[in-house]
C-alpha cells in the first residue's frame, strides 16, 4: 500500500467536485498527500521571509479601530466565521493554531477544521452544537474510545444515546437525532466499518467518524460521506507523545458553530501545541508508513504464535494491533522492557496497554465484553523501533507457550 501517494486538489471548489479532496494553494494542480503534509499551513511563509512557522503566544492584540473590532465580533457572533483582519483575542483564535487547522483540513479534504485542547473537548463541542439545536439524541456504534462511550452513556452533556450495530442505524434515527457516531478502525478492537454505507444509512443526520487510528494517510472519511471527522490529535497527528489536542474537520458551516462553542466554553488549543501539531503533520505519512510496516510484521508473527489466541489487525493497515492471549495479560504488561506499558498511542515509540483495565475500564463490563473488548485483550501501538528488537521484547514478555491453555475461559469472556 502506497500511503504517501494520495493526491489532493488545491481549491475548495475543486474539493467539492473531486470527492472532498483537500484545498491547497497552487492553482488546480494535484499535490500528493506527502507534499501537502509538508507544505499545508505554510504557504505564506516564503513571502514573509520565513522558513519555520512562527509561534504567536499573544493572548490579546492591540487595535485602535474599535468600530472595526465591534463589526468583526458581531460577524463572529452571527456565524462563527474567523474574524477578518488582525487577531482579536486568544479565545477567538490564534494564528499558529489556525495554521494547523488549515493543514489538517487540507489533509482530510474538508473546507475547515477547528482545534481544541483535547479530543474529548472536540467531541464535547460537537455534542453541544447539536444539543443547542434541540437534537440531543445520538446513535452510536460500539466499540468507541472508552471516554467517548462514557460521555454518551452517562449523559454528562444532556445527550441521549442509542447503541446499535451498523445495520440498525436507520431504524434508530429519530426526529431529534443530531448525530451518528462511529470509529473505524475502532478502539481497541480495530473493527472496521463500511463508512460509505453508514453515511448512506444516516440520511440527513451528520455522520461523525473518529479517524484517530487511521489518520488521513490511510482513510479520509469525508470522501466516504462523513460530515465530521474527529481526531484525538494527541496521537498520530502530534506523533511524539508531547502534545495534547483534538480537532474536528468539517464544512465551514459546522466549523462556525464549533468556534462559537470553543469561544464560549474556553476549550482552546495552546499556540505551542498548535505549532507542535503542524510540525508533526509534516512527517505524518512517513511515520505512519514505517510504523505500519512494523505492525504488519508483528501481527504476522503474533498470528503464528501458540501463546496468542487471536490477532486483530485492520485490512486497512495501520500501526495498531490488538491481540488476545491464552495467558495472563497483566504478566505481559509487567514483562515488557523495550515496549512502554502506557496509555495513549500514535507515538514514535511502541506502547502497550490492557484496555479492560485502563482505556475502557469506565465502560460497563457487560457492554465492554459485548463489543469485543475481552479481559485478555492487549492493545499495541507500534512505533518506529527495529522490528526485531520489538519482537524480542514481546516474545520474552509473552513467556513460554501455555501448553494446556484456558481457551474455554477466553471463549466465555467474549
Amino acid at each position: 500500500m502506497d500511503f504517501g501517494s494520495t493526491d489532493v486538489r488545491d481549491t475548495c471548489d475543486d474539493a467539492a467536485e473531486n470527492g472532498g479532496r483537500a484545498a491547497g494553494a497552487v492553482g488546480t494542480r494535484l499535490r500528493a498527500l506527502a507534499t501537502e503534509a509538508v507544505h499545508a499551513g505554510r504557504d505564506d511563509l516564503a513571502r514573509q521571509g520565513l522558513h519555520a512557522p512562527p509561534i504567536d503566544l499573544s493572548t490579546t492584540y492591540p487595535s485602535y479601530d474599535s468600530r472595526g473590532e465591534a463589526a468583526r465580533i458581531d460577524a463572529f457572533a452571527t456565524d462563527g466565521a474567523d474574524p477578518d483582519g488582525p487577531p482579536v483575542y486568544g479565545r477567538l483564535g490564534n494564528p499558529t493554531v489556525a495554521r494547523f487547522e488549515t493543514a489538517l483540513a487540507r489533509l482530510e479534504g474538508t473546507q475547515s477544521a477547528v482545534a481544541f485542547a483535547s479530543g474529548m473537548a472536540a467531541l464535547s463541542a460537537v455534542l453541544l452544537v447539536r444539543n443547542a439545536m434541540g437534537l440531543r439524541h445520538v446513535v452510536a456504534v460500539r466499540p468507541l474510545y472508552g471516554c467517548s462511550d462514557h460521555l454518551l452513556t452517562a449523559g454528562l452533556l444532556g445527550s441521549e444515546v442509542t447503541w446499535v450495530d451498523p445495520a440498525g442505524i436507520t431504524d434508530a434515527l429519530r426526529p431529534d437525532t443530531g448525530l451518528v457516531l462511529v470509529e473505524s478502525p475502532a478502539n481497541p478492537t480495530l473493527a472496521e466499518l463500511d463508512l460509505r454505507a453508514i453515511a448512506h444509512s444516516c440520511g440527513t443526520v451528520p455522520l461523525l467518524a473518529d479517524n484517530t487510528f487511521a489518520t488521513p494517510v490511510l482513510q479520509r472519511p469525508a470522501e466516504l460521506g462523513a460530515r465530521l471527522v474527529l481526531h484525538s490529535a494527541t496521537k498520530y497527528l502530534g506523533g511524539h507523545g508531547d502534545v495534547m489536542a483534538g480537532v474536528v474537520a468539517c464544512d465551514e458551516e459546522f466549523a462556525g458553530r464549533l468556534r462559537q462553542v470553543r469561544f464560549a466554553t474556553g476549550g482552546v488549543l495552546h499556540p505551542l501545541a498548535g505549532y507542535l501539531l503542524l510540525r508533526g503533520l509534516s512527517t505524518l505519512p512517513v511515520r505512519v508508513r514505517a510504523a505500519s510496516a512494523n505492525a504488519a510484521e508483528l501481527a504476522r508473527r503474533l498470528r503464528a504464535d501458540p501463546r496468542v489466541a487471536r490477532v486483530h489487525y485492520p485490512r486497512l493497515g495501520g500501526a495498531m494491533i490488538a491481540f488476545e492471549i491464552h495467558g495472563d495479560p497483566h504478566e505481559v504488561i509487567a514483562g515488557v522492557r523495550l515496549v512502554t506499558p502506557a496509555v495513549s498511542l500514535g507515538s514514535v515509540d511502541t506502547l502497550i496497554q490492557h484496555p479492560a483495565s485502563i482505556s475502557h475500564r469506565i465502560v460497563d463490563a457487560e457492554d465492554r465484553r459485548g463489543s469485543g473488548v475481552s479481559d485478555r485483550l492487549l492493545r499495541l501501538s507500534v512505533g518506529l523501533e527495529d522490528v526485531e528488537d520489538l519482537w524480542r521484547d514481546l516474545d520474552e514478555a509473552l513467556g513460554s507457550a501455555p501448553g494446556d491453555s484456558s481457551e474455554r475461559e477466553l471463549a466465555a469472556e467474549r
